[in-house]
């Protein structure tokens, strides 16, 4: 990849804080992940209209939509994951700095690719939220039909079947949608939210 020379940084005059502040409340990264069919977008989707409803600027990335247009340049190659991981962990930072609260979801496979997003982040600005739920429910469940490719053969490299899945070290929220309602999940994450400051 080429890297950019001869570029400065430039200062904006309104700050993060006064973003934060207009807002009402703070910013930052709600990173979900999980293996595929975990429930990453439903539990994103359905938190998201709950804080919206509170006030709460948000936005979702969720990762077959990014991939149908920043990185629809990207294959799922282990290389090609690092990279879509740190596309979206710059755009996360640049929402977050522009005071809106993002959510994130992501495979995410790899510890040391989430660790590098944490690290472009504030101290606690970025919210590892693993999505918890074991492989066979995710392939009974294959609301994409994926783990049927997979098992056929018609998908390579997919995460849980023929390649890893890392497990968050130290997730600051863990739900186990196998074992959670999906309105349990939400209010497990909206009730560390709140306890977090993040909600206003």
């Amino acid at each position: 990849m080429t890297k950019s020379t001869n570029i400065v940084w430039h200062e904006s005059s309104v700050t993060k804080e006064d973003r934060q502040k207009l807002n009402n409340h703070k910013s930052g990264v709600l990173w979900f992940t999980g293996l595929s069919g975990s429930g990453k977008s439903t539990v994103s989707v359905a938190l998201e209209k709950e804080i919206h409803a509170l006030g709460i600027r948000t936005y979702l990335l969720d990762g077959d939509n990014v991939r149908h247009g920043l990185n629809k340049n990207l294959g799922f190659s282990p290389e090609d994951r690092t990279e879509n991981i740190r596309r979206i962990g710059e755009v996360g930072k640049l929402m977050s700095d522009a005071g809106v609260l993002t959510l994130s979801a992501f495979i995410s496979p790899y510890q040391e690719d989430r660790d590098q997003v944490r690290a472009l982040l504030e101290e606690d600005e970025f919210i590892e939220i693993y999505v918890k739920c074991n492989v066979d429910t995710c392939e009974i469940r294959d609301p994409k039909g994926l783990y049927k490719k997979a098992r056929a053969g018609e998908i390579k490299g997919f995460t849980g079947i023929d390649a890893p899945y890392e497990e968050p070290v130290n997730p600051e929220i863990v739900i186990e949608t196998d074992k959670q309602t999906l309105e349990e999940s939400v209010q497990t994450i909206t009730d560390y939210l709140k306890k977090a400051g993040y909600l206003g």
